[in-house]
């Protein structure tokens, strides 16, 4: 799980004219896809089911989301892709396209001609490379976009689970950034890992 600023940028604007792929298969038939409004309930579901797995890195995950809030973040989802300032993406199987196993977003709050690569994975899916494979696939299409020349993943440095994906796909470790404690694992050291084209 790697962990991001909760607030995005007031006055977000695009960071590229291109678009990822809308759907990226992974390996055994797991796959990214373009996270749309349709999959407000399943995300809602596996995240009250993961609440426990999520909470110690992920500031948002205190509480078992509302389903208002969850549709309100599928559309939104929506419109900031169309917009070009974030692509959200939620990992299921080409089996089960209904299930959601995860949710990877690259967010354009970290300053022009870079994305940031977020992510979190199904519990009872974790150690399966689900997480590293979509990294991966995510941080290839996120540098051939239009103006993008570098992605980062950001984490906990005590989340070492988080840490080691950036490092299996050829990040590399830049430094280490004082932040707020926003969940309760943090040690208010944030590790900066990027990547560059």
């Amino acid at each position: 799980m790697s962990h991001s600023p909760d607030a995005p940028d007031s006055t977000p604007r695009p960071v590229t004219t291109g678009r990822p792929p809308e759907l990226l298969p992974l390996f055994d038939g797991y796959r990214l896809r373009r996270r749309r409004r349709s999959d407000a309930a399943g995300l809602n579901a596996t995240v009250t089911t993961n609440l426990e797995h999520l909470r110690p890195w992920m500031p948002w995950a205190g509480r078992a989301p509302e389903m208002a809030h969850s549709v309100e973040m599928a559309a939104a989802g929506e419109r900031i892709w169309d917009e070009g300032t974030d692509f959200m993406y939620v990992v299921d199987t080409a089996a089960d396209p209904a299930a959601v196993l995860g949710a990877f977003g690259l967010h354009g709050r970290i300053g022009a001609g870079a994305l940031e690569l977020g992510y979190w994975v199904d519990a009872a899916h974790t150690g399966r490379g689900i997480a590293t494979g979509a990294a991966r696939a995510l941080t290839e299409a996120a540098l051939a976009l239009p103006g993008i020349g570098r992605v980062e993943i950001h984490c906990d440095e005590a989340n070492t689970a988080s840490a080691g994906v950036p490092r299996r796909i050829g990040y590399r470790f830049d430094r280490v950034e004082e932040v707020p404690i926003g969940a309760p694992s943090e040690t208010g050291r944030r590790q900066i890992w990027i990547r560059e084209r």
